[in-house]
C-alpha cells in the first residue's frame, strides 16, 4: 500500500510550513495526566515533524510554541512551560546539529525569562552555520503584536527621516515583520480539531492553504505531516485569479 511519503510530489514541496501545535492539554486530560505532561509529549511530536520536514526538503518550518496570550495561563503552568522549553532546547540541540537544522525565534523575545533567552540564543548561535531546514520558534508571539511592532518601527523610521511615507508598500511592510527574509507560508496546519487562526502570522498567511486535523499535537508525527502535504499538493492555488487564467 502506497504511503503518504511516497505520494508526495518532490517538485511541489512547500518552502514554508507553519503549524499551530494545539491539543497538549486535552491529550493530558484524556490520559489522566497533568497538563505539563501533554507539553512534554508534544516535544516528541516536534522532533518527528522536524525530521520529516528535513527529509523531504522543506526550507522553513515555523512552530507556534508560545503566544502572547499564553502569558495569561496559570502561573504554575507558565513556569513549567518555560522550564520545559529550556530543557527541550538543551536536549535537542545536538540532534538539530546532526541533522543540519538552523534555529531562529520570532516574537517578543525580551519578554521571555532570562534562562530561556540565554539557552535560546546559545542554541541559535551554535546552529547558525547549518544549511538545512530553518526551524523558527514563535515565542511570546502573536500576529497582532507582529503587525503593531512593524508599524511602530516604520513610524520611528519616518519620524527620523530614514523612510519617506510614500515609499511604504506591501513589500516594504513585509520587511519590517518578524519573518522578514522568509517567504510566507504556503501551508498552515492546525491540530486538535479547532478551526481558528489564533492570532498567528496574520499578515503572512493571506494566501496560505489551511489544513485542519482532529489529531492532538502529542500524537502528530511526520506521517501526518506528509498527509497534510499530499492534501496541499492536490489543491489549486489561484491567488485571486481564475483557473482559466492560471492555465493560459
Amino acid at each position: 500500500m502506497e504511503t503518504f511519503r511516497e505520494r508526495i510530489d518532490s517538485n511541489n514541496i512547500p518552502q514554508h510550513i507553519a503549524i499551530i501545535m494545539d491539543g497538549n492539554g486535552r491529550w493530558a486530560a484524556q490520559h489522566g495526566q497533568a497538563r505539563i505532561s501533554g507539553h512534554e509529549h508534544g516535544v516528541e511530536a516536534v522532533r518527528s515533524v522536524v525530521e520529516g520536514a528535513g527529509e523531504i526538503g522543506v526550507k522553513h518550518l515555523t512552530l507556534y510554541a508560545f503566544s502572547t496570550e499564553n502569558w495569561d495561563r496559570p502561573k504554575a503552568e507558565v513556569d513549567a512551560l518555560m522550564a520545559l522549553l529550556v530543557h527541550a532546547i538543551e536536549m535537542e540541540t545536538d540532534s538539530l546539529m546532526k541533522n543540519n537544522v538552523r534555529l531562529d525565534a520570532i516574537g517578543d523575545i525580551e519578554a521571555m525569562p532570562v534562562p530561556v533567552r540565554k539557552q535560546l540564543e546559545s542554541c541559535i548561535e551554535r546552529l547558525s552555520k547549518n544549511t538545512g531546514l530553518n526551524l523558527i520558534l514563535a515565542l511570546s508571539y502573536s500576529g497582532q503584536w507582529d503587525i503593531m511592532n512593524a508599524v511602530s518601527k516604520i513610524a520611528k523610521d519616518v519620524a527620523e527621516h530614514i523612510l519617506k511615507p510614500e515609499k511604504i508598500n506591501n513589500k516594504l511592510f513585509r520587511s519590517y515583520l518578524a519573518t522578514s527574509g522568509v517567504p510566507d507560508p504556503e501551508l498552515l496546519i492546525r491540530t486538535s480539531g479547532e478551526y481558528r487562526i489564533s492570532n498567528f502570522l496574520l499578515w503572512q498567511i493571506a494566501y496560505s492553504e489551511l489544513y485542519f486535523t482532529s489529531k492532538l499535537w502529542p500524537d502528530f508525527r511526520k506521517n501526518d505531516l506528509f498527509e497534510a502535504i499530499v492534501d496541499y499538493q492536490n489543491r489549486e492555488r489561484r491567488f485571486g485569479k481564475t483557473s482559466e487564467q492560471l492555465m493560459s
